[in-house]
């Protein structure tokens, strides 16, 4: 499970981690509008609210949460998919969500990828040119918050590289792997 303040850089880390084939992808759902080059099914699925509310209902997610006015989850299913097939599930899965997954007692690794610092986090949020100003300035605020909790997880990555992160949390996952024979989400 990798998690981290918006802007640190999750997606291209875990891009680089799943050119590992024994790694899978659990694709999130989320009710938020997908940004340039994103594909419903690939990214994200991306549903309405009216969607989302009902998909929680009817107990479909292993967590979920409304971050930044937008409902965010995990399908269970998307999870058992790939541990059906011998990978070790990587969620990418923001603080809240996080905390919710350990809450349940579920069997994972938890990384925290951290920014090397706020100038930067904040460099790299400005930088995506995706979001208004008010947009960037409450996701600032939320990952002040969220750096706070990094210690609630089992490791912390900082993101100076993104290829020097990526090799760290394989390490670390195949590590636990080896030690206890957890699967790993």
């Amino acid at each position: 499970m990798l998690s981290g303040p918006s802007g640190v850089g999750k997606s291209t880390v875990a891009d680089i981690v799943l050119a590992d084939s024994r790694f899978g992808r659990v694709v999130t759902a989320t009710t938020r509008s997908p940004r340039p080059g994103e594909r419903d099914g690939k990214h994200y699925r991306f549903l309405t609210h009216e969607d989302f509310r009902a998909a929680i209902e009817r107990g479909e997610f292993l967590e979920h949460a409304e971050v930044h006015d937008q409902l965010y989850g995990t399908p269970r299913e998307e999870v058992d998919r790939i541990r059906r097939t011998g990978r070790h599930a990587l969620l990418l899965i923001d603080v809240q969500g996080a905390l919710q997954v350990r809450q349940a007692g579920v069997d994972a690794v938890t990384v925290f990828l951290a920014p090397p610092s706020t100038e930067e986090l904040e460099k790299r949020l400005r930088g995506r040119g995706t979001e208004e100003e008010e947009v960037v300035r409450k996701r600032l605020e939320t990952a002040s918050r969220e750096m706070l909790r990094a210690d609630e997880y089992d490791h912390v990555v900082v993101n100076d590289r993104a290829e020097a992160a990526a090799a760290r949390i394989a390490e670390i996952v195949h590590r636990a792997v080896e030690r206890e024979d957890v699967h790993t989400s």
